[in-house]
């Protein structure tokens, strides 16, 4: 929907579209109006089964039937869905939906945070745990090359953002984000390595800190790239000598075919989601987020039958719903962790960019500040985590 060109090649099919007495209006299948819309469907089908499967406590709930089965149906009604969306009415739609879509992403964001912390926790203490149970040196060297190569790529973004999105006289903005989330990491990176943290957390150390900070310079990085100043907020291509790819619609509508901060937001998305998936965390305290227990969904019978006997040569191993007492995660928190990526996949593909009445995609300052403020706290969670055992003396961490 977003390839150049898709408009002119739809109005070319006869009596499609709606300026060739066609029934169907081509302007919103294409460009940025159609992610809207497509993403909207989307977003409307797992809030709907969100609210659906509030309080399902087992398997045996009518309606967890539905959420582990019925795919035929359900994908039936999220197409039917996200077909009624491009019949809705323009009006104030697309401005209204950009505002949820960045609450949305918003709370996204953040969730992407405190999965990013756990995995700098868990890499972390594994790595030291096998340092500690043999072969040290090789573990060591392991763990410092990975924090030194953090270090270093950070180091390099905050000489690259000073370089190419601030200019002497101008810029005071990215100045400000640039030096303030440096000194921020600066601080939490020694922060780590106090005395005192280190004796209430011994395995705390600048690997997880190295971890937070490459982060924390992408979302400066992906907070700088909405500016509207242009001068102020280079393309990369540009940056590395090529023309920005863009074509212009009939209706004045200049659309950026390639987002470099886009692509990379959609991998870390992937990534995060693929995290989240396969592992249950350590840290119960997270598990309380995604609202996971420690139990796993399914066992292994190993060929048993359901009286419990083995039957000779069978050696097949069989997956059983083990859900009839209590479900192991919830089922309405999981849609509605779909419903908020759905709206962080949305406003990352139209780059965070506002439809405006003049029919153009611009940058907005809610933008830039979203993601900068996000960085804050995900360097305030982090030093949180090295803090709380000192604070909250009566609760166990471990």
């Amino acid at each position: 929907m977003l390839i150049p060109g898709m408009e002119e090649q739809l109005n070319k099919i006869p009596g499609f579209c709606e300026n060739e007495k066609g029934v169907v209006p081509c302007n919103i299948l294409v460009g940025y109006k159609a992610v809207y819309r497509l993403c909207f469907g989307l977003a409307m089908f797992y809030l709907l089964f969100s609210l659906l499967m509030i309080k399902v406590k087992s398997s045996s709930d009518p309606r967890a039937a539905v959420h582990n089965g019925f795919w035929f149906f359900k994908f039936a009604a999220a197409i039917a869905i996200i077909i009624g969306a491009f019949f809705i009415p323009e009006g104030t739609f697309t401005t209204v939906w950009f505002y949820v879509g960045m609450a949305g992403a918003f709370c996204f964001i953040l969730i992407q945070l405190v999965l990013l912390i756990d995995f700098a926790h868990s890499w972390n203490e594994s790595w030291v745990e096998k340092m500690e149970e043999g072969n040290s040196r090789c573990w060591y060297a392991a763990l410092l090359s990975a924090t030194a190569l953090n270090y270093l790529l950070s180091l390099v973004a905050i000489v690259l953002f000073f370089v190419y999105y601030t200019h002497p006289a101008s810029c005071s903005e990215n100045k400000a984000f640039i030096s303030v989330n440096m000194l921020l990491c600066l601080g939490a990176s020694v922060m780590s390595i106090l005395p005192k943290i280190q004796e209430s957390q011994p395995r705390s150390g600048l690997l997880q800190s190295s971890v937070i900070t490459v982060y924390t310079m992408y979302l400066t990085w992906s907070a700088m790239t909405n500016e509207p100043e242009t001068n102020c907020n280079p393309s990369l291509l540009s940056i590395i000598g090529y023309n920005t790819t863009t074509t212009v619609s009939k209706e004045g509508q200049s659309v950026q075919w390639w987002h470099a901060q886009g692509i990379i937001g959609l991998i870390l998305f992937l990534l995060c989601v693929l995290y989240s998936s396969i592992r249950t965390s350590n840290n119960s305290q997270v598990n309380k987020l995604t609202l996971t227990s420690d139990e796993s969904t399914l066992i292994e019978d190993g060929g048993a039958r359901s009286d419990g006997s083995l039957e000779d040569g069978d050696d097949v191993h069989r997956a059983v719903d083990n859900e009839k007492d209590g479900v192991t995660y919830s089922y309405s928190f999981f849609h509605f962790m779909l419903f908020l990526a759905s709206l962080y996949i949305m406003m990352t593909l139209t780059n965070w960019y506002r439809y405006e009445p003049s029919r153009e995609m611009k940058s907005q300052w809610t933008a830039v500040w979203v993601k900068i403020s996000s960085s804050w706290i995900g360097i305030v969670l982090y030093v949180w985590t090295l803090v709380a055992p000192l604070v909250l003396t009566n609760r166990d961490f471990d």
